[in-house]
C-alpha cells in the first residue's frame, strides 16, 4: 500500500480479488479456496483479450489497471494477481496506485524454489520470460542458484482449448523442455497458471526426481499471512465465489465446472477503460520483440 494510505475496504467479509487472462487462475483460485474456507472471492477472467504473454507491456499494464479499478470498486479487501506475465510487468508499476494490498506469483514461488533446489527452470510466457523477473527473485532469494526460463508461446492456447491429451500438445511440450531436460533442472517452476493443467504431460517427460512447482501454494500462504497482519482474515461462514468475464460467459462456465469441479453462474463485466496512446503501445512493444 502507498505510505500512511487509509485501507478503503477494512471489513473482514469483504471478498478477495483473484484475477487472470483466462481459465489458469481458476488453479490458484482453487488453492486459496481450500486453505482459506471462509474467504469470500471474486475472480475475474479477462477472456476478451487473452493471451496476455503476447502482448507488449504497455498494455498488459493498462489492462491490469483497468482490472484493479473495477476490483476496488467492487470492494475488494486485497487482490491476487493470478497472472504471471501481469506479476512480472504490472505489480511493482502499479502496487503504489491502489489502498488495497496486491500479491503477485513470482516473489512468493522464487522463496519456496530456492529451498528445493539449486537448478531451477521456469516455464512462462513469452512477456514473463522476456521480463527475467523470475530469474531476478530467484537470485535475490539465492545468489547461487542456476536459472533457465523459456518462453512457452502455444501452451496457453493448448490449455483454454481443452487440446491437453491432443499428441500435439506432447510434441509442443517436449521441444520446449528440451533445453531444460539437457540443462538436468532439479526444480520447474509453472510460470503461467495455465500450466498446472499440463502436468500430465510435463510429467511424462521429465525425470521423476525434479521438483514440480506451482505457484499456488506459495501465493497462498502469502495471502494467509497479509490478512492476519492487516486484521482482515474471515472466520465465520463458509466460503463464496462470484465469476466474471470480459468475454463468453457460457464458455467459461463450462471451465469451472470442468476445471474446479462445481457449476456456477458467469456474469459478463464490460471494465472502465483507460486510454493510451497508440504510440506508447508501439515503443514498448519494439522494446520486448
Amino acid at each position: 500500500m502507498p505510505p500512511g494510505a487509509i485501507f478503503l475496504h477494512s471489513s473482514t467479509a469483504a471478498p478477495i480479488g483473484v484475477f487472470d487472462s483466462g481459465v489458469g487462475g481458476l488453479t490458484v483460485l482453487r488453492e486459496l479456496q481450500r486453505q482459506l474456507p471462509h474467504e469470500s472471492f471474486l475472480y475475474f477472467g479477462d477472456t476478451a483479450r487473452l493471451p496476455y504473454g503476447t502482448r507488449s507491456p504497455a498494455e498488459i499494464r493498462q489492462f491490469v489497471r483497468e482490472i484493479l479499478d473495477w476490483m476496488q470498486a467492487e470492494g475488494c479487501k486485497l487482490v491476487v494477481m493470478a497472472c504471471n506475465t501481469s506479476s512480472a510487468l504490472a505489480l511493482e508499476a502499479l502496487r503504489g496506485d491502489y489502498t488495497m494490498p496486491l500479491i503477485g506469483l513470482i516473489q512468493p514461488a522464487a522463496r519456496v524454489a530456492v529451498q528445493r533446489g539449486q537448478r531451477i527452470g521456469v516455464i512462462a510466457t513469452a512477456a514473463t520470460a522476456q521480463s527475467r523477473a523470475y530469474r531476478q527473485a530467484l537470485r535475490e532469494a539465492n545468489p547461487n542458484v542456476q536459472v533457465w526460463e523459456i518462453g512457452c508461446p502455444e501452451f496457453v492456447p493448448l490449455v483454454e482449448q481443452q487440446r491437453i491429451h491432443d499428441p500435439q500438445t506432447l510434441q509442443v511440450a517436449a521441444q520446449y523442455l528440451a533445453p531444460l531436460i539437457e540443462a538436468q533442472v532439479d526444480t520447474l517452476i509453472y510460470g503461467c497458471t495455465h500450466y498446472p493443467h499440463l502436468a500430465p504431460v510435463i510429467q511424462q517427460l521429465l525425470p521423476s526426481s525434479t521438483h514440480l512447482l506451482d505457484p499456488a501454494e506459495a501465493v497462498t500462504r502469502s495471502v494467509q499471512m497479509e490478512l492476519e497482519v492487516l486484521g482482515l482474515s474471515h472466520t465465520s461462514k463458509a466460503s463464496t465465489v462470484r465469476f466474471c468475464v470480459s468475454h463468453d460467459p457460457q464458455h467459461f462456465s463450462l471451465a469451472i465446472e470442468r476445471w474446479l469441479g462445481f457449476q456456477a453462474p458467469v456474469d459478463l463485466i464490460q471494465l472502465p477503460t483507460r486510454s493510451l496512446p497508440s504510440a506508447h503501445f508501439a515503443s514498448e512493444a519494439e522494446g520486448v520483440a
